[in-house]
């Protein structure tokens, strides 16, 4: 069978178009493995500074812990988390007026980074032991109800889809 150049016009071009839509959507799934890889990183930050803020509070709190109601009762007051009543780096303060200053330092440090803090008792612990919730985004930091969303915990069990980290205190 005799082929002619004739009926061979424009078979060069659909090879190449076939080459370049397997190429296409090998690009497309490159660039959804970054995506992803950009947002791991993105929640692997997050993570980290929330780490952070818990473990400096625990410290705090463990450095004085005579004032455990102080600092459980500031950072549950929405108007005396960013504010303190004196500055402690510079003057000589008592545990009380130390635990506000606590509060007010961590709560901001917090809040420069989009997070909240909250400092409640560990759900389904009867040894009176703390935790530390640190949430960001629409995560609030709170054990919720049975069908609470956008907590991070309901009752004794973690939310899966939340966005917060939390850390026990003794």
């Amino acid at each position: 069978m005799l082929i002619t150049i004739k009926n061979q016009r424009g078979a060069g071009l659909i090879e190449i178009l076939v080459a370049l839509l397997i190429l296409a959507i090998g690009i497309l799934g490159f660039i959804a493995l970054q995506y992803r890889a950009v947002e791991a990183t993105s929640e692997s930050n997050y993570r980290v500074q929330a780490m952070n803020l818990a473990r400096d509070l625990a410290e705090r709190v463990r450095v004085n812990r005579g004032a455990l109601a102080t600092y459980e009762t500031e950072i549950k007051t929405a108007a005396n988390q960013t504010t303190s009543t004196k500055n402690c780096f510079t003057a000589d303060c008592s545990v009380t007026e130390l635990a506000d200053f606590d509060v007010a330092q961590i709560t901001t440090r917090a809040h420069s980074v989009g997070m909240s803090v909250n400092l409640v008792a560990c759900p389904g612990n009867n040894d009176s032991r703390n935790c530390v919730y640190i949430a960001w985004g629409d995560t609030a930091p709170l054990n919720g109800e049975a069908n609470g969303e956008g907590n991070c915990t309901t009752s004794t069990a973690y939310d899966p889809v939340s966005t917060c980290l939390i850390m026990e205190m003794y």
